[in-house]
């Protein structure tokens, strides 16, 4: 809908952000040579600042809900502590070898554990608390996740959303009142900004995102 930075702006963040990994770069170059909607990559300037956050909280367990090309839990994985984990799940099993291929070239093969299936159902069964979530799946669900991500939430740890402000279409009355997906994301967010159980603070990056700290159950 509109840019929520300018892109002059944008791009000279972009020019001075920390480059990316080799193998970051060519998953990029992947993802936009064979996969459809290659903008749902989480990308080099978003990529170095969920590194950032990794690392400075470094998890011992992280889940990632919604894997798309394995970008972004590649991202993440750079903070984990000594012998912790990420698990990232995705419905779309299309790009599950080159998701493999590119953790093996990372060198996060160890670290990273890439589960096909339905979020919802899989998340009921995995045996950690988590230090950091990340959302990035289908928007309708959202909150559905979010609120089953909290119950596995160690308190003190955080969790980040995607998307959130839905390409500016979160505060147009017209999408607002005829748009599903963003009458969907208007309320997860509202509805985070009253859990009481979270300290959140709603970043204009990319396209919104929305993070919190759980501070209590």
């Amino acid at each position: 809908m509109f840019d929520i930075i300018s892109p002059a702006i944008q791009q000279y963040c972009d020019d001075h952000t920390q480059t990316e990994s080799e193998v970051l770069k060519k998953l990029t170059r992947h993802t936009f040579a064979n996969v459809l909607q290659p903008r749902m990559l989480s990308g080099h300037f978003q990529g170095r600042l969920l590194s950032m956050f990794s690392q400075m909280i470094k998890p011992k367990y992280i889940l990632e809900i919604g894997t798309y090309t394995g970008y972004s839990a590649i991202c993440l994985a750079e903070g984990l502590q000594e012998g912790g984990r990420l698990i990232t799940i995705d419905v779309n099993p299309e790009q599950e070898d080159n998701i493999h291929r590119f953790i093996e070239e990372a060198g996060m093969k160890n670290s990273i554990q890439f589960i096909v299936g339905d979020a919802y159902n899989i998340i009921k069964t995995l045996p950690y608390k988590f230090d950091l979530i990340f959302i990035d799946a289908d928007k309708p669900n959202y909150l559905k996740y979010y609120n089953q991500a909290m119950d596995c939430l160690n308190v003190g740890g955080y969790v980040i959303a995607d998307n959130v402000l839905w390409s500016g279409k979160v505060i147009d009355e017209k999408s607002l009142q005829k748009d599903k997906d963003t009458q969907l994301l208007d309320s997860f967010n509202k509805h985070l900004h009253n859990d009481q159980r979270l300290e959140h603070i709603l970043l204009p990056i990319r396209d919104g995102l929305m993070m919190g700290r759980k501070v209590s159950d």
